[in-house]
């Protein structure tokens, strides 16, 4: 049962991060410490496209499910599991990846651009109104 359970927590990690790489440069617009961790993420996410090397979370994950009596991922991992022929069809890997870098560049451009306006790290968001005095 244990070993199931770090089966399918390392499978919801693993989805959190990749929402995370995906989105996380705008979540930094409101909280710009998170900036650091989406840079991070990213980072990894382009050095595992690029070369290949396998996720700790997949391993865990394949650990985990293989030692809890079930079948293991397959050999292409968790993102031709769950993601590739699921969420979009396989012969559409390429232009997802560059969906996701896309929006990526375009977060952290704006990231730039919000920084540079509030180079104090606040919007108008966080201000509260003017008071009118008498």
């Amino acid at each position: 049962m244990a070993y199931r359970l770090i089966g399918e927590a390392a499978m919801v990690v693993h989805f959190l991060i990749l929402v995370f790489m995906a989105v996380g440069g705008f979540l930094a617009w409101r909280w710009p410490r998170l900036i650091r961790a989406h840079l991070a993420v990213a980072a990894w996410g382009l050095m595992s496209v690029m070369t290949g090397v396998e996720c700790p979370l997949t391993v865990v994950e394949d650990w985990g499910r293989r030692n809890a009596g079930e079948r293991g991922l397959p050999p292409g991992g968790f993102i031709d599991h769950y993601i590739e022929g699921v969420v979009y069809p396989q012969e559409y890997t390429n232009l997802a990846r560059l969906g996701v870098l896309i929006l990526v560049l375009v977060s952290w451009l704006g990231y730039l651009w919000r920084r540079r306006r509030h180079p104090r790290g606040h919007t108008e968001a966080d201000c509260p109104p003017p008071v009118h005095q008498r």
